[in-house]
């Protein structure tokens, strides 16, 4: 191995690395504020990826079916609870139709656009506008009921959440693969590397959505609110935050950055229905190397795993694949003797 292949080599396994970084930034804001384990966080990106591909073939993607048919079983359940907690009938219509606010006029706006050839940037922002809402509606039909319940339970649910929308994404989207054009063809050559321009937009889009999450969490209200349900879920309860909006935000965040990845990585490879799975679960691997609770850590974990699977591809290309998710074992091992340390200490 030359210079020049190292670098071709570190330059891919880094923007494949940033991408990871978004899933496992995810799938630890979610498991902190609700205890899920997101299995279905890598569906979230090929959904978006696939529902540009329609969008880009002029076709309307089944992705909004899915969001209106989740916001009228979201809307009927809230109405059904609001009758039998008692708050009259008024309440119950108040309640039945404050879901379907957002997601009754952006299928309409899919079904009117769909046809038409839009600019990319257009598709991309209706594609990211029909997935985002999708997360806190799963939220609110698969989750929300069972918030108190065990890791295990969450994590079983979380699982038939992700067969459900594998099969949904074979509907939708068939068994074909699809790639997304880039966002930036221009290509440029430094020390024998060519660095092209999705590369660049992978980087600073990540960037800035890592900056900007930093500054939702330290700056808003919002935000403090999650980290106080992350920290303390009893206590944020007994302080007057809302566990449940806690929980829909953490997926309605886990949902952007789900599909925004999507779109950034789709240039780059061919996605499928069942892409999402090996995605999500290399961004998963990423939110081990952070013990599931430090964003930091789990952004270097994605970084490293990215470059581990490039350099893995070069040397074994074959068990690649195998390469990284076997390193999540020696992780695993040192956090377990982490933690039966600290219990002893204590």
């Amino acid at each position: 191995m030359d210079l020049s292949i190292a670098g071709i080599l570190l330059l891919d396994g880094s923007s494949n690395g940033a991408v990871y970084a978004l899933l496992a930034l995810a799938i630890v804001l979610v498991f902190a504020v609700t205890r899920v384990i997101l299995v279905p966080q890598g569906e979230f990106a090929a959904y978006g990826a696939l529902t540009l591909a329609m969008l880009q073939a002029g076709r309307v993607p089944g992705t909004v079916y899915l969001l209106a048919l989740l916001a009228l079983l979201v809307a009927v359940l809230d109405a059904v609870e609001a009758l039998r907690q008692g708050r009259g009938a008024g309440r119950a219509v108040a309640a039945f139709f404050k879901p379907l606010i957002w997601p009754a006029p952006l299928v309409l706006l899919s079904l009117w656009a769909a046809p038409r050839q839009m600019p990319l940037m257009l598709q991309s922002l209706l594609a990211l506008a029909i997935v985002t809402p999708l997360g806190p509606l799963l939220y609110r039909v698969a989750f929300q009921k069972l918030a108190d319940a065990s890791v295990l339970v969450l994590l079983i649910v979380a699982v038939g959440v992700h067969f459900v929308m594998t099969g949904l994404g074979l509907a939708f989207f068939g068994a074909e693969g699809f790639r997304s054009p880039s966002f930036w063809d221009t290509t440029f050559s430094a020390g024998g590397v060519m660095l092209s321009g999705q590369a660049i937009i992978i980087f600073m889009v990540s960037i800035a959505l890592m900056l900007g999450l930093w500054l939702f969490f330290e700056r808003t209200l919002r935000g403090k609110a999650l980290r106080a349900t992350a920290v303390n879920r009893l206590g944020a309860r007994l302080m007057g935050i809302s566990t449940v909006d806690a929980g829909r935000l953490s997926f309605l965040l886990a949902a952007f950055i789900g599909a925004l990845a999507g779109l950034l990585i789709a240039p780059t490879t061919t996605m499928a229905y069942d892409s999402g799975f090996l995605i999500g679960l290399k961004g998963f691997v990423a939110a081990i190397f952070g013990g599931l609770a430090s964003y930091p850590g789990a952004a270097l974990g994605a970084l490293f795993v990215g470059l581990l699977e490039s350099f893995g591809s070069f040397w074994a290309s074959a068990f690649k694949e195998v390469i990284v998710f076997t390193m999540i074992l020696p992780v695993l091992l040192w956090l377990s003797l982490k933690h039966g340390s600290d219990e002893g200490d204590e």
